[in-house]
């Protein structure tokens, strides 16, 4: 058992205390120094959500955006992961409060068909080892009050993770080039991001190799079956109730985020 007064756990309760009221919390920064610490954290909440029966279905890669990296003083990206909870159907509302401060950005997805359990992988690992891509919303959120994030209060929130949203058009990645495929997102017509595969640690792929070999390195290497979010693509969207994003990646189609209006807001209409 982990001591009350362990700064982990009470960085892990700190935590778990926003998810659970829907409130969010003061940073953990205060509580634990340094990514280590910070991924000590996020082990102790994915252990806890895992006796709760919760599936994990694979990882999700943040602050692939240079500038992000620079706002955070940080010169790598970080990962998360995916639980099958997360996941909500193309289209189909999410609800008010499933997230704490959502805010959107398009991906690539990679669902994958071999493990990849090297000490380094090459793109061509990586390559071999995809069963195909699909386009991808992520809702990140912050269990952190107002987004005041450093980089050992995100990686120790599941890397900000919130839900997301896949495409049903499965792609093989022969048929697709990451690098230059363009991605723009729509609010109900209106243009709210754009970007480039490009932008994504310089290609996708290049993300999915820096996570296999970081797993891998842990001794948590990615498995068949495992879903990948590569990073954005583009500026991140802040989202409310009501909002509907649909993004188009070039080669991938499309995909919709729903996000559902709260009770009070119908009452009001």
């Amino acid at each position: 058992m982990t001591s009350a007064t362990d700064p982990l756990q009470t960085a892990a309760t700190r935590l778990l205390e926003a998810y659970s009221s829907g409130r969010p919390c003061e940073p953990v920064r205060d509580l634990i120094d340094g990514v280590e610490a910070a991924y000590a954290v996020q082990s102790l909440l994915t252990r806890h959500w895992l006796s709760e029966g919760r599936r994990l279905t694979g990882r999700k890669i943040g602050l692939t955006s240079k500038a992000v990296q620079k706002q955070l003083g940080v010169d790598s990206p970080d990962f998360g992961m995916l639980f099958a909870d997360m996941a909500v159907p193309d289209g189909e509302d999410i609800p008010v409060g499933a997230v704490l401060q959502p805010r959107a950005e398009a991906e690539v997805a990679l669902v994958l068909d071999h493990d990849l359990p090297h000490e380094r992988h090459t793109v061509a690992d990586v390559i071999r080892a995809t069963a195909f891509a699909l386009p991808a919303i992520e809702v990140v959120g912050s269990r952190i009050r107002d987004w005041d994030i450093t980089l050992t209060d995100t990686v120790a929130d599941n890397a900000s993770a919130g839900v997301y949203v896949l495409g049903t058009r499965p792609v093989p990645l022969r048929d697709l080039d990451l690098r230059m495929a363009g991605m723009v997102v729509e609010r109900r017509g209106e243009q709210v991001s754009s970007g480039v595969g490009a932008a994504c640690l310089g290609h996708p792929l290049h993300a999915a190799v820096w996570l296999a070999d970081t797993l891998a390195a842990l001794g948590r290497p990615l498995r068949a079956g495992d879903t990948v979010l590569t990073g954005a693509l583009g500026p991140v969207i802040p989202v409310r109730p009501g909002d509907v994003l649909e993004a188009r990646i070039d080669g991938l189609g499309d995909v919709r985020a729903a996000f559902a209006i709260d009770d009070h807001a119908k009452e009001e209409v």
